[in-house]
């Protein structure tokens, strides 16, 4: 087992969080377009079907304790559901403060869909979540424990908490403005969401306060078809156009700012992609993620996507400290309903624009969501 050397005082005031206020971030995924519910609820149900998204990400692995952080996340849009959204669940675990804090959150969320007009809709969408927070106290060694020739070999006259973890209520809420042009080959979105809306208090001492701090999310981007097609016709074969997705992310949380800027490429089923990244307050680092993926279709409604992204350190403090890898894999199933009328492009809700000669289909999200 892993020992990790810290005296008394700094894990009280820093682990269990006595000050009045945390400094610190959420994990923050780089194939974000690969956890679309972990940052923004509204992408509940944003495409018609089912589809479920697994991502392992192994962070800082030439470190002695590296962070690893995996979620799972199902949603089903149906626009014969109530409010013509969608409904979902997600879990998300990860492992900040060297591997001494365990933090996971499982979340039911919900999509409402509102139309604007024939080229736009709006989506809004809600999180409610329990969120754990638990410190592995067979991992600390304590100063009192020390011997300066033979190492730990006391017994620590520290106490632990008798509240081994803490679980509290948490809550999200989004929204996201969705658009197309005319001729249907480019397709855009932005969106807002709020996290930890009420700052859950995840202390482990009694008399002791540590509200998590309320993070902010803007993201944006945009899909073009290039070719023959449009953004809606998703299927791979020998013509199947290329497909450029430029995007963007920004999270502001406990006074610290990141965002990342980049962009995919599809094209045959091949995913192509690379996302600049930056943190904007405090010691700034920088990194680039390179990606790759393909995208198997077994039938015309069905599909798997599977792909691989590294971050590059280029630059701060995080150098040499191995970067970080992440694997997404995606099970799509767009003819999917649990409420009659069939998934795919058979819902009413969601419309282009008037001038497509064979009538109205939905409106749907870029296909790298």
């Amino acid at each position: 087992m892993k020992k990790v050397f810290i005296y008394p005082c700094l894990l009280i005031l820093g682990i269990l969080g006595t000050f009045q206020s945390t400094r610190g971030q959420d994990i923050n995924y780089s194939q974000f377009f690969s956890t679309p519910l972990y940052f923004n609820p509204a992408y509940t149900g944003i495409n018609t079907g089912l589809r479920a998204r697994f991502l392992f990400r192994d962070q800082w692995p030439a470190l002695p304790i590296d962070f690893k952080s995996y979620y799972f996340s199902a949603d089903l849009g149906d626009r014969n559901l109530p409010g013509a959204g969608g409904i979902g669940i997600m879990i998300n675990s990860d492992s900040p403060g060297a591997g001494l804090i365990n933090t996971l959150q499982a979340a039911l969320t919900v999509g409402v869909r509102i139309r604007i007009a024939s080229f736009m809709v709006a989506q809004v969408g809600v999180k409610a979540a329990i969120l754990q927070r638990k410190v592995n106290w067979d991992d600390l060694v304590f100063a009192d424990q020390l011997d300066p020739k033979y190492g730990a070999i006391y017994q620590t006259s520290f106490i632990p908490p008798d509240a081994g973890s803490r679980v509290v209520p948490d809550f999200a809420a989004g929204g996201i403005f969705q658009f197309m042009n005319e001729t249907g080959n480019m397709t855009g979105s932005l969106g807002f969401a709020a996290d930890h809306l009420f700052r859950p208090d995840v202390s482990l001492l009694s008399d002791g306060s540590a509200p998590y701090p309320r993070k902010w999310v803007i993201h944006g981007g945009a899909v073009f078809t290039t070719g023959y097609g449009s953004s809606s016709s998703m299927y791979g074969n020998n013509g199947d156009p290329l497909r450029i997705n430029p995007g963007f992310m920004f999270q502001s949380q406990a006074d610290l700012n990141y965002l990342e800027i980049g962009l995919n490429l599809l094209k045959f089923n091949i995913y192509l992609g690379g996302w600049y990244k930056t943190t904007l307050t405090g010691e700034t680092n920088n990194a680039v993620a390179l990606l790759a993926g393909y995208k198997y279709m077994f039938m015309q409604d069905m599909s798997i996507k599977f792909i691989y992204s590294y971050d590059l350190q280029i630059a701060g403090v995080m150098q040499g400290t191995g970067g970080a890898h992440e694997i997404s894999l995606v099970l799509e199933f767009d003819g999917f309903a649990l409420f009659g009328g069939g998934g795919g492009n058979r819902g009413g809700r969601g419309y282009i624009p008037t001038g497509r000669s064979k009538g109205y289909v939905p409106l749907e999200c870029p296909s790298f969501y």
